[in-house]
């Protein structure tokens, strides 16, 4: 019994890969074989929900940071945020992506207006969203609410850390259990924004040098 459970996970997984290298995007043929490793992550999970908030003026700078509406993120990536979203399903939740991969020059108008690394990643030091390992995401019900966190998107104060404990008792336990079910699947949380996840050894990934059309 154990042997076919097994056999069915692998034999799930394999069809994932397969899946995997049917799904790059046609912008990104002919680009380089580093950004050819980036997938459209609602081709590849048809159910998680995409808002990226800086292809759209809802953000904090309140004008549009890069133009393209698809989110971008490393298999790898796509790989775990799959498992994820499995998970939360059953118990009647899932993910909400509002950032992924992020372009050079998109990383540098952010650092120009937030410089400050506890919340931008420092363009010169190749940042953490262009290299496609980082995504910003919350938990939405099955209904696509999202469920109370203890700040907004994008909020550049204490209440966005990690260890903020002054925000209700449902927001904690909210954010607590996305933190969970992420690093349970293979991410680390950055401590000052809830919303932010890296693959674990996002560092030793390249930034791509990549703007989708």
């Amino acid at each position: 019994m154990r042997s076919t459970r097994l056999m069915k996970k692998w034999a799930g997984r394999l069809s994932i890969l397969i899946a995997l290298f049917g799904l790059i995007p046609t912008i990104l043929q002919g680009e380089e074989s580093v950004a050819s490793e980036l997938v459209d992550i609602q081709l590849f999970i048809p159910k998680i929900q995409v808002d990226l908030k800086y292809a759209t003026t809802d953000n904090f700078t309140g004008k549009i940071v890069y133009n393209f509406n698809c989110c971008l993120l490393l298999k790898e990536v796509a790989l775990g945020l799959c498992d994820v979203q499995a998970e939360l399903e059953t118990v009647g939740l899932g993910l909400k992506i509002w950032d992924g991969f992020r372009p050079a020059a998109a990383q540098r108008k952010l650092w120009e207006l937030v410089p400050d690394e506890r919340y931008v990643s420092d363009p010169q030091k190749g940042g953490r969203h262009t290299r496609g390992t980082a995504v910003d995401l919350t938990l939405i019900t099955k209904n696509g609410q999202e469920l109370l966190m203890p700040s907004d998107f994008d909020d550049f104060s204490e209440k966005a850390h990690q260890d903020y404990m002054e925000a209700s008792f449902e927001a904690i336990r909210n954010r607590e259990f996305l933190r969970e079910v992420m690093e349970r699947h293979g991410f680390t949380n950055l401590p000052t924004e809830w919303w932010h996840f890296d693959l674990i050894g996002w560092e030793n990934y390249p930034p791509i040098d990549f703007t989708p059309q």
